[in-house]
C-alpha cells in the first residue's frame, strides 16, 4: 500500500495536471463499465464514443485503455465514419413507391410465376395502382436460372387432386383383444372419406370387394396410392390396372409420408373415434365408424379446406343455436334453425 501512494505522488510531481485528470476520468469510465458487468463487459454506445473522443484529444490514451483492445477503438471510430458518410449520402432523388405496391407486386409474381411485367402491370392497374412497366420490373424479384420448374409442387399437386384417391388399411382391438381390419379410401381433392370396410379375416378377395364399392360410380379418379401391404396381391393390383383402368401407384418401401392423406384420416378416425370407446365386435366397429364417417364428411371442418367441410357446409347466420350430439355427445354438430 505504501509502495502504490508512493508511485501516485511521483506521477502527480512528474506529470502535468492535464493527463492526471485524463487518465482520472478514463480509468473512472472504465470502472463504470466494469460496475454493470456479470461475466463479460457490456460496452454501450456511449461507451464506444466516449473512448473514440478521448483518442482523438489524448495521445496516451492506450496506457489507460483495459476494457478492450485498442484496435477495437479504431475500428468503432471507422464505424461511426461509415454511419456518417452513409447520412451524408442519404438518397435526395425521387423517392420510393409505397411499400404496401411493392409487397402486392411480389405476392402477384409470386401466385403467377407464368405472368410478365406487362400482365402484372395489367393486373396492378385494375386494382387502382399507378405503376409503369420499369417499375414493376425494377421490384419484381429476379427469375430463377432453370425456366422449366416454374410450377410450383402445391400448384401441381392441386391441379391433380381431384384424381387421387388413397387407400389403406389399420387394426382395431375389440374389448376381448379380437384384431379387426378396417379398409380406408379418401379423397386427395376435399379429404372426403370415400368408404370404410370392416372384417375379421383379411384377404384378397375381400379387399377387391372394398375397390368395387369405393370406385363403383367414380369416373374422376385416376390414380390410386397404397403401400405394400401383402394384402394388396397380385390380383388386386391387376383389378386396379385392367378392370378399374386407373394407375396402380404404391409407396417406397417404409415411406409412409408418401401416402399421407390416408395415414392422416387414420390418425383422425383414432384420436377422435376410436380411442375413446371401447368397441365390442365387428358390427358395433362398423356402426360407430358409419356415424363418424358421416360427421366428418359433412360436418367436420379442415384448415386444409378453408374451414369448411369435404361436403360443401353452408355458413348460417340467422336463427337460434342448436347442436346435435354425434357418437353420444362425443362431438356435435352446430346448427341454426328458424
Amino acid at each position: 500500500m505504501l509502495f502504490r501512494l508512493i508511485g501516485y505522488l511521483l506521477i502527480l510531481i512528474f506529470k502535468d495536471k492535464q493527463n492526471v485528470i485524463l487518465e482520472n476520468l478514463a480509468l473512472r469510465q472504465q470502472l463504470i463499465v466494469q460496475k454493470r458487468s456479470i461475466k463479460r463487459h457490456k460496452i454501450r454506445n456511449f461507451d464506444r464514443i466516449f473512448w473514440v473522443w478521448l483518442s482523438k484529444i489524448w495521445k496516451n490514451w492506450k496506457k489507460a485503455l483495459l476494457v478492450s483492445k485498442p484496435a477495437t477503438v479504431i475500428s468503432w471510430h471507422k464505424k461511426g465514419f461509415k454511419l456518417y458518410w452513409k447520412f451524408k449520402s442519404r438518397r435526395v432523388g425521387r423517392p420510393n413507391i409505397d411499400w404496401e405496391l411493392i409487397k402486392q407486386i411480389r405476392k402477384t409474381q409470386k401466385d403467377n410465376p407464368l405472368w410478365s411485367v406487362q400482365r402484372i402491370q395489367g393486373e396492378l392497374i385494375k386494382l387502382g395502382y399507378s405503376a409503369c412497366v420499369n417499375t414493376v420490373a425494377k421490384y419484381m424479384k429476379k427469375p430463377k436460372p432453370s425456366p422449366g420448374k416454374r410450377q410450383r409442387w402445391r400448384t401441381f399437386l392441386k391441379n391433380h387432386a381431384p384424381h387421387i384417391v388413397g387407400i389403406d388399411f389399420f387394426v382395431v382391438r375389440t374389448a376381448f383383444f379380437k384384431a379387426l381390419y378396417v379398409f380406408v379410401a379418401i379423397s386427395h381433392d376435399r379429404r372426403k372419406i370415400l368408404h370404410v370396410g370392416v372384417t375379421s379375416k383379411p384377404h384378397s378377395q375381400w379387399a377387391i370387394q372394398q375397390l368395387r364399392e369405393t370406385f363403383a360410380f367414380d369416373d374422376t379418379t385416376k390414380y390410386v396410392v397404397r403401400d405394400n401391404d401383402k394384402i394388396f396381391s397380385y390380383d388386386f393390383q391387376q383389378y386396379i390396372k385392367n378392370t378399374l383402368q386407373l394407375q396402380d401407384t404404391p409407396t417406397a418401401y417404409r415411406s409412409s409420408w408418401q401416402n399421407p392423406h390416408a395415414e392422416r384420416v387414420i390418425g383422425t378416425l383414432r384420436r377422435e373415434c376410436l380411442d375413446n370407446m371401447i368397441i365390442l365386435n365387428e358390427s358395433h366397429l362398423r356402426k360407430v365408424l358409419d356415424e363418424f364417417v358421416e360427421y366428418y364428411n359433412t360436418s367436420r371442418t379442415h384448415m386444409s379446406l378453408n374451414k369448411d367441410s369435404p361436403v360443401h357446409r353452408p355458413v348460417q347466420a340467422k336463427g337460434r343455436i342448436v347442436k346435435k350430439p354425434v357418437l353420444g355427445g362425443l362431438h356435435h354438430i352446430y346448427s341454426r334453425v328458424a
